[in-house]
């Protein structure tokens, strides 16, 4: 029994994933089972996709804590986790992960409100009188 931990990033969620093999393919976030986190199937699709292209579904036992940002955010943060422990676990998982987009951090994060507008970017109405 071999246990595998990595850290995923996106947004401002932060997801500690840990990996069991051999395992069930069972996966729990925040002590919850998969499907009752995140209800929507592109989540969960979107989550576990660093599985599906390594070709390596039901072989390992995932348990992932998830802190901060939305789902979307979370989502990111679990694949990007699983990409990475996948690495730690088999070093010839790299490339494909890599071609898939999967080892990647997104740094796309929200732009600051600035003073003397109504949001990052939008401004006040101007009047010219």
């Amino acid at each position: 029994m071999k246990a595998l931990t990595a850290t995923g990033r996106r947004k401002t969620s932060v997801a500690q994933v840990r990996m069991v093999t051999p395992g069930t393919g069972k996966v729990y976030v925040n002590k919850r089972e998969f499907d009752t986190y995140f209800p929507v199937d592109l989540n969960r699709i979107e989550a576990v996709k660093p599985f599906m292209v390594t070709g390596t579904e039901g072989k390992f036992d995932v348990s992932v804590t998830v802190r901060g940002g939305g789902i979307s955010g979370q989502t990111g943060a679990i694949q990007l986790g699983i990409a990475r422990a996948l690495v730690e676990y088999d070093e010839e998982m790299r490339s494909p992960l890599r071609q898939a987009g999967l080892m990647t951090r997104d740094p796309r994060m929200v732009e600051r409100k600035k003073y003397g507008q109504k949001k990052a970017r939008k401004r006040f109405q101007f009047s010219k009188r």
